[in-house]
């Protein structure tokens, strides 16, 4: 089930190019490894402006990996609203949000205890 750290740093790189592909906004990693009885080592999180723009997310990130690294999600969740998708990669969970519903939940602030690394997506 555990993943090296190289295998994490893959699939987050392979995630985050998937991100921006189709121009998902907001883009931050939160380091939870060092958090003890987390349900995972990494959250990514990114903002989608529409719930077209949301599915496109999610899609371009499920196919990316499947596609570099021939892995599946353990399950996704929201693809049927489109405001929140979560993509669970057992080790990394992606969350795909339309921005109000992000500013709602405010995950960066309800685990405060972990690192955030905000990522400068290629204009």
């Amino acid at each position: 089930m555990g993943r090296s750290k190289s295998g994490d740093t893959s699939l987050i790189d392979e995630i985050i190019f998937g991100i921006e592909e189709v121009k998902g906004v907001e883009v931050n990693i939160m380091d939870l490894s060092k958090i003890s009885n987390t349900v995972c080592k990494f959250f990514i999180l990114c903002t989608g402006t529409s719930n077209t723009h949301v599915a496109a997310i999610a899609n371009s990130v499920r196919k990316n990996v499947s596609k570099k690294l021939k892995e599946k999600p353990y399950s996704m969740e929201g693809i049927e609203n489109q405001e929140w998708v979560l993509i669970d990669y057992v080790d990394v969970v992606v969350h795909i949000f339309q921005s109000e519903i992000r500013e709602f939940y405010d995950i960066e602030n309800l685990w405060g205890d972990a690192e955030i690394i905000n990522v400068e997506l290629k204009a």
